[in-house]
């Protein structure tokens, strides 16, 4: 069955398309064209939504729970919660995040998450898709743990990591790992080797140490300027050397807590646009009331939108379509920058840029429909709306 979207603009890969109509069959994007604004008019659309843009669906890399669920429960009942909240706010993939922990409970976690997202390939699910495990914990710094527990970190250790790829049944996609240990080139490039994406993060490094762990592989950065050796004019350390690295991707957590807003300014001035990825960090309170709740082992706080756990920012209460917004109102970037940040980039960094990231015939109808000031108003994942099947919308406003 043929259905389609109208609406006033559509945007992908830097390229901006005027009164687009989306042609839908079975799952994937059979035809894109162009009208004029009488034909946008008068055509006859499934789903129509005058003012608003099509965007490829996000991509969130970073984030460790939503909805009341963290991703170490690696249950059916905690993805589909999680899934199903990050739809409504425009994610359409997202890679679960852990956090360091006793080694039994996260080779339990890393082998029900594999579970899950072999589950989610087979079968037609509705909500956001897990694509592979994001390994955050537990080859990290001491001195830049954040709150990651300091008795369970680990040295790293290429049989540990094996354990935990065979546990994950090679869906580890992504390790956050500090430079500076002894033994952590080796295991980047051991990593690299087997598809890992490596990114440096938590860790006290020196640039030398930064630029060891990019040429053992690393090709990113973990939320950019959290839990890094501060920037100083004579030993710039991890945060002036992800600024300087031009080929180098970086997170950054947007929501104008974990980074003032000045250096977000100053993020998105140095970096290629590129090479900027909005993430969230997200944790279970995300979308819930104040009050405690867990991350991994540890009981958070949640105040205002501040996560704290014994003082200690702890993960967020961000959603990405809220990242979006932000990074366009501290640094004035453009609606297309700001959601390739969120979609194209990541994509890119993940190697997955083949299935998402941008909208051109032939690929599956992953799309998020956003208002002028980039609020979700729709999210289709493989062409079915997120929010109902079979209706027409006739305004961008909800």
């Amino acid at each position: 069955m043929v259905s389609t979207i109208a609406a006033r603009r559509l945007l992908s890969e830097g390229r901006v398309l005027e009164y687009p109509l989306v042609s839908l069959e079975d799952g994937r994007i059979r035809h894109i064209e162009g009208l004029s604004a009488a034909e946008h008019k008068r055509v006859a659309a499934t789903h129509r939504f005058p003012d608003a843009t099509l965007v490829p669906a996000y991509i969130d890399i970073h984030i460790h729970g939503c909805a009341g669920h963290d991703v170490m429960e690696a249950s059916s009942e905690a993805l589909d919660t999680i899934g199903t909240y990050l739809a409504s706010r425009g994610v359409g993939a997202y890679f679960p995040t852990t956090v360091t922990s006793p080694k039994d409970e996260t080779l339990r976690s890393l082998a029900g998450l594999a579970y899950e997202i072999g589950r989610r390939q087979e079968a037609s699910l509705r909500g956001a898709t897990p694509l592979g495990i994001h390994l955050e914990g537990p080859f990290l710094s001491h001195l830049k743990r954040g709150v990651h527990t300091d008795a369970l970190l680990e040295a790293p250790s290429i049989s540990l990591f094996d354990r935990f790829w065979q546990a994950a049944e090679g869906h580890i996609r992504l390790m956050t790992i500090a430079p500076e240990l002894p033994g952590a080139t080796e295991l980047i490039s051991h990593a690299t080797a087997l598809g890992v994406r490596c990114s440096l993060g938590h860790s006290d490094a020196l640039v030398c140490e930064a630029e060891a762990g990019f040429m053992a592989g690393a090709r990113s950065a973990t939320h950019t300027y959290n839990a890094m050796r501060a920037i100083d004019h004579r030993e710039p350390g991890l945060a002036a050397f992800v600024l300087d690295k031009q080929s180098l991707f970086a997170e950054i957590i947007c929501d104008g807590i974990h980074v003032d807003p000045l250096m977000v300014r100053l993020y998105f001035k140095a970096k290629d646009k590129d090479r900027i990825i909005l993430v969230t960090d997200g944790m279970s309170a995300t979308g819930m009331p104040d009050g405690t709740y867990m991350l991994g082992d540890m009981q958070v706080e949640v105040r205002d939108g501040r996560c704290t756990s014994n003082g200690v920012l702890a993960g967020s209460v961000l959603t990405l379509d809220r990242g979006v917004k932000n990074l366009m109102e501290f640094t004035g970037a453009a609606l297309g920058t700001a959601v390739a940040a969120a979609s194209y980039n990541p994509s890119q960094l993940m190697g997955i840029g083949d299935r998402w990231g941008s909208l051109e015939a032939g690929r599956a109808a992953n799309i998020t429909v956003v208002s002028p000031k980039a609020d979700v108003i729709e999210t289709f994942l493989a062409g079915r709306s997120t929010i109902t099947s079979e209706r027409t919308v006739t305004s961008s406003t909800r």
